[in-house]
């Protein structure tokens, strides 16, 4: 096993729907991944996340889909309370939360494809989406 020295570039203290976060970033010299696939072209699809050119196939995480009914259940039972008060904050916080939820679930299903792709192969090659415009169409910008 190699040792390696890093060095801290940057700390970050935040808070996100109620909870505190340390966040490090820092450097350090990489050892280079051997690749199983110099090559690989990316399909980032609709009904899937992405469809790589040597067959593999990403399903999408579909998170909002998953949690849709609890969002609106609380915003329904927010819907009535008074700003400002204790009751209103307590949902807010707990549709803050679920919020976050489903960012992580989309943003660990990222990471891991983009890490999948980094490991394996040496060059990535992504189609070009007019993505804006097909999150315009209001049938495919829920799908996700």
């Amino acid at each position: 096993m190699n040792k390696s020295e890093a060095t801290t570039q940057k700390i970050t203290i935040s808070r996100h729907a109620g909870d505190w976060y340390l966040s490090l970033g820092y450097e350090f010299t990489p050892h280079p991944t051997p690749k199983t696939t110099e090559v690989v072209g990316v399909d980032l699809g609709i009904k899937t996340l992405a469809t790589l050119s040597d067959g593999k196939v990403f399903e999408s995480v579909k998170s909002y889909r998953q949690f849709e009914a609890k969002l609106s259940q609380l915003q329904y039972l927010n819907r009535n309370k008074e700003i400002g008060s204790a009751n209103w904050r307590k949902i807010q916080l707990k549709i803050a939360k679920l919020h976050r939820k489903i960012a992580n679930i989309r943003k660990d299903t990222l990471h891991k494809l983009t890490t999948y792709l980094a490991k394996n192969h040496g060059r990535v090659v992504i189609e070009d989406l007019n993505v804006s415009g097909m999150l315009a169409n209001h049938k495919l910008a829920k799908i996700s």
